[in-house]
């Protein structure tokens, strides 16, 4: 996947679906994104590179795309991919994942079962027992990946505000989150929108 070239709002979409894999010590871990947001760096004023902003904690947005930018919020590990070239701190948040494997291990990380397992940002995170230690690797030369080849493809995408955005003026509402439409993992989902997680993709 190109994480320099294409705009990361692109990137945002063309993420869900792909296979995110962790490998600890002991477990083999991966799911299918179906949530992702996207922060558009400099101009941006939810994105914490807004207006070239620097400090020790965001070190990671800067560097090239590719890069594994992870933050951590109200004791939440959050994993975001850098998404442009070196000096252009862009990226796209995963917010959740259909989990696929390790579930047994996910189930006893994260205390939980069913869709609460993986259906937010921090709780992917947990349940997948990734370390803040990852902030600053690079996508695929650490225990984190994805694969792009075995993949799954949303039937359809929805757009919408992000979620905890609040007074940031038009980009407290702007469309920059990204969904499969249906799936049940999606995190805040109305369970009256829930669907079988196997007919939300084509």
């Amino acid at each position: 996947m190109d994480f320099i070239n294409k705009q990361t709002i692109q990137t945002a979409k063309d993420l869900l679906g792909v296979k995110i894999i962790y490998q600890d010590e002991y477990q083999y871990y991966s799911g299918y994104i179906v949530e992702t947001e996207a922060y558009l760096g400099f101009k941006d004023k939810a994105a914490h590179g807004y207006g070239g902003k620097q400090t020790p904690k965001v070190t990671s947005l800067y560097k090239n795309g590719g890069t594994i930018y992870a933050h951590v919020m109200h004791t939440h590990l959050l994993i975001n991919f850098v998404t442009r070239t070196k000096g252009v701190p862009e990226g796209v948040l995963i917010r959740a994942i259909e989990p696929e494997d390790g579930i047994e291990a996910m189930k006893a990380n994260r205390g939980k079962t069913g869709y609460e397992i993986t259906n937010g940002p921090g709780k992917w995170t947990k349940a997948l027992n990734i370390p803040r230690a990852i902030d600053g690797s690079t996508l695929n030369d650490c225990r984190l990946s994805i694969d792009t080849k075995n993949r799954k493809f949303p039937k359809e995408i929805i757009e919408s505000g992000r979620i905890g955005i609040p007074n940031k003026g038009e980009w407290t509402d702007k469309p920059l989150r990204y969904t499969v439409k249906g799936n049940p993992y999606v995190s805040r989902m109305r369970k009256s929108d829930f669907q079988n997680p196997d007919h939300t993709w084509k």
